[in-house]
């Protein structure tokens, strides 16, 4: 069985319509209930920030804090974590315009944020992501980019570097001039990096699809088969070297094309991720949205499980207005299996009942224009 990570505490300053919030915790699952515009889920966001990132929301920091606030906001979090207890301060500080982000761990500044995921790994499905299938491609990287770093760390660092290494060749592409070797200093670049983002999601979709084909099919959440297309389909059997090779002959043969363009045409951020409902053998976009939302949950779920197995330790689940569109028989599935997977989830919605199924597998809360009751 994974070992249990569960919050105890959690306090709040300046975070979006909480000025200030102290709410003490049970290992429980918290179910956080109230009308909507309540800050329900405000406060599923602060969560999201105890991992790497901008939170659940993709918010700008100059976004978050309190209307009227000082300054920047404030988290605090007490946690049993996956190397024991600590205690996690995160927030902004710095002006409007450059608002940067701090991290304390026991009360010391830590190097870098993504020291988090050696704490807790931290798992969302909200409503924003019901479009995921008939979104952009874009929205589709930036899932898989979120399932991929749960488990490998450097994943975010390598896209970060790859986004500015391909900003930079883009601008030299479009000046008269531009010197040979420093395009090609930056293509060795990209090419490492973009074969190296391709490869751990390549690996997260395989591990991903192992676990569901060992998975029960009960049809409560729907099988989904997952590749990527767009980026050397069909080469990924080849050994790394001769896969950055390939793609940075592409990258120099494809100087002329990209700089007309004004963006590199080819590589990892061209991918899309494919998905299927297995059972019907037709494209996620096809399916009708409550298949739709069964796939999606199906697949946030069995990632949980994957994080799970693969580290030892359950993730926090923060699963918002999960409840709204799945009958009775799908919610009381869903609590069982989010019960099942051993750590903590934090739930929302508009009423209480639709959680009924928890009993006293939860803590029931009741928010209220930024206030929070028992």
């Amino acid at each position: 069985m994974p070992q249990k990570v569960s919050l105890s505490r959690l306090k709040l300053g300046d975070f979006r319509n909480y000025a200030v919030l102290s709410l003490d915790l049970d290992a429980r699952h918290v179910v956080l209930t109230g009308e909507n515009g309540a800050g329900k889920t405000n406060l599923m966001e602060a969560v999201s920030f105890l991992s790497p990132g901008r939170g659940l929301r993709r918010a700008a920091y100059a976004d978050v804090p309190r209307v009227g606030a000082d300054a920047g906001f404030s988290i605090f979090a007490a946690i049993e974590g996956m190397q024991g207890d600590v205690e996690i301060g995160t927030g902004t500080f710095g002006t409007e315009e450059g608002q940067a982000r701090r991290l304390r761990l026991n009360g010391t500044n830590a190097k870098a944020i993504d020291e988090l995921l050696d704490h807790l790994r931290v798992l969302w499905l909200t409503p924003a992501m019901d479009g995921l299938f008939t979104g952009a491609s874009g929205d589709r990287r930036r899932f898989l980019d979120r399932l991929v770093l749960s488990l490998d760390p450097d994943h975010g660092r390598r896209a970060t570097d790859f986004e500015r290494a391909m900003r930079s060749r883009n601008k030299l592409l479009s000046e008269h001039g531009a010197d040979p070797v420093w395009l090609t200093g930056l293509e060795r670049q990209l090419a490492e990096l973009g074969i190296a983002m391709a490869l751990a999601r390549n690996e997260m979709l395989g591990l991903l699809a192992a676990l569901i084909d060992r998975s029960p099919d009960d049809g409560t959440f729907p099988k989904a088969d997952l590749a990527l297309s767009g980026f050397l389909d069909g080469e990924w059997h080849r050994p790394a070297f001769d896969l950055e090779e390939d793609y940075l002959e592409r990258l120099r043969t494809g100087r002329w094309r990209d700089g007309a363009a004004g963006r590199t045409l080819e590589g990892p951020h061209r991918s899309d991720l494919l998905i299927r409902h297995r059972a019907k053998n037709i494209e996620a976009e096809r399916c009708s949205t409550g298949e739709q939302k069964a796939l999606l949950v199906g697949l946030v779920l069995a990632h949980a499980r994957l994080v799970s197995d693969l580290t030892g330790h359950a993730p926090v689940l923060l699963l918002d207005e999960i409840a709204a569109h799945l009958d009775a028989g799908r919610r009381a599935a869903l609590f069982d299996i989010v019960d099942d997977l051993g750590g903590q989830a934090f739930m929302t919605g508009t009423d209480r009942a639709m959680f009924s199924a928890l009993g006293d597998r939860a803590q029931f809360l009741t928010v209220a224009n930024g206030q929070v009751f028992e």
